[in-house]
């Protein structure tokens, strides 16, 4: 109920200022109209689709779209409201100092002028407003495609001589159930398969709720090719935690169907288990652990039991989905684990990112490790931004992300 009423008051309070900048502005009922029609339009498909929500069928498209119309109109009138109060700030005890301080000496009359708001305030609240409306309608329509190959070379000291130059492609978080344009998938597929990678590996989330939303797109993935093959663990979505199920029969079998679909892709789903890939002689150790996360998140991976087969000595390389388990129990672990791949946060499918020079996001908040290559203690971790999205139906400078790392022996240059 709280955040019923704090959602009404801050539509209130942001419908007040907007409204006032645009009679600002302009004059025209049309305007007025327009904006009132599309104002209520919004929050009225989206109290349809809250109210509507069905728990069995899960997080759908159209609840999706309620959630980034809603975002798309509350953001820039945030934007508005910050401009229109500031000018408030100085408006306002202007007119209270008017209204009971000045007077007309010849009439004796008190002037009770409060000053009107100035219309190129409100001209640069709209132009401003006017920016995040522009970028989430473009990250809605077209920036949740915005596929970006992202390539980094790591250079480890005890890498085996013969993966020397040896590449691997990450994707993570597919979310299959968000998705609205098959074409798009199968282009981002074949930019997949162009990079030639040695061994791709999938870090979890392949679905929203059910195993039935990766059905429409089995055929696409089984296009998928690398020479050492395919290997994937489960995120959390992937288990149906987010679902109603009748009984818990029904959840078991959601989650042995998706098994299936990742063993008919192609996949080698590495449940609290290891792999090794030999070349020359040599070997690295593939380790992969079911979901484990902070905050509430399902921590059914077994870091121990995934190792039990890999020497201490062994190059490791770890696919874990939630970066909260490296940071919690990996990186301190016995084990060296050399390289781990995570997904998980989708960088918030928001931020600013100027790639090589800054990145930002408000998922930094939440975790330590949101994006991109990090390092600690000689160990290495990638959290991929995601293949997919999830909730708001878009991508907003943040884009879709294929990792491509190649493993180098030696020293990390100077």
């Amino acid at each position: 109920m709280i955040r019923w009423i704090i959602f009404i008051v801050l539509i209130g309070v942001a419908d007040y200022y907007a409204f006032q900048s645009l009679k600002t502005v302009t004059k025209s009922n049309w305007w007025y109209v327009l904006y009132w029609i599309v104002t209520f339009a919004v929050i009225g498909h989206f109290i349809y689709q809250f109210f509507g929500f069905n728990r069995s069928a899960g997080f759908s498209q159209a609840n999706a779209l309620a959630v980034g119309f809603l975002i798309a109109m509350i953001v820039p009138k945030l934007i508005l409201i910050t401009v229109m109060f500031a000018e408030d700030v100085f408006r306002i005890p202007q007119g209270i100092y008017s209204y009971f301080m000045q007077d007309d000496s010849t009439s004796g009359n008190q002037i009770r002028h409060f000053p009107s708001r100035r219309k190129f305030i409100s001209q640069i609240g709209l132009g401003l407003a006017s920016i995040p409306l522009a970028s989430i309608l473009y990250g809605m329509y077209k920036g949740k495609y915005n596929f970006k190959v992202l390539k980094y070379t790591l250079h480890f000291e005890d890498l085996p001589k013969a993966f020397d130059g040896y590449r691997l492609t990450q994707i993570s978080d597919v979310h299959s159930g968000s998705f609205d344009n098959i074409k798009k998938v199968e282009y981002a597929i074949d930019l997949i398969n162009e990079q030639k990678s040695d061994v791709i590996l999938f870090t979890g989330d392949m679905v929203n709720n059910t195993a039935q939303e990766m059905r429409p797109y089995v055929d696409i993935f089984k296009k998928l090719e690398a020479k050492d093959g395919l290997f994937s663990v489960l995120g959390n979505h992937d288990y149906g935690d987010y679902v109603r199920w009748e009984n818990t029969e029904d959840k078991k079998q959601n989650l042995e169907e998706l098994k299936f679909i990742q063993k008919e892709i192609g996949f080698d789903l590495l449940l609290n288990e290891n792999r090794f890939i030999e070349k020359e002689g040599e070997r690295i150790a593939l380790v992969g652990v079911e979901n484990w996360g902070k905050g509430g998140f399902k921590k059914a991976g077994d870091l121990k039991k995934a190792s039990s087969k890999v020497d201490k000595n062994d190059f490791k390389i770890l696919l874990s989905h939630d970066p909260s388990h490296w940071e919690q129990q990996v990186i301190n672990d016995d084990y060296h684990y050399h390289l781990t791949l995570s997904g998980h946060t989708h960088g918030m499918q928001f931020g600013i990112e100027i790639p090589g020079w800054f990145k930002w996001s408000p998922v930094k908040w939440r975790y330590k490790y949101w994006a991109g290559i990090y390092e600690e203690l000689g160990q290495y971790i990638n959290v991929n931004r995601g293949f997919g999205y999830l909730a708001f139906p878009g991508r907003v400078g943040i884009w879709p992300e294929i990792t491509v790392i190649e493993l180098k022996k030696g020293e990390k240059p100077a």
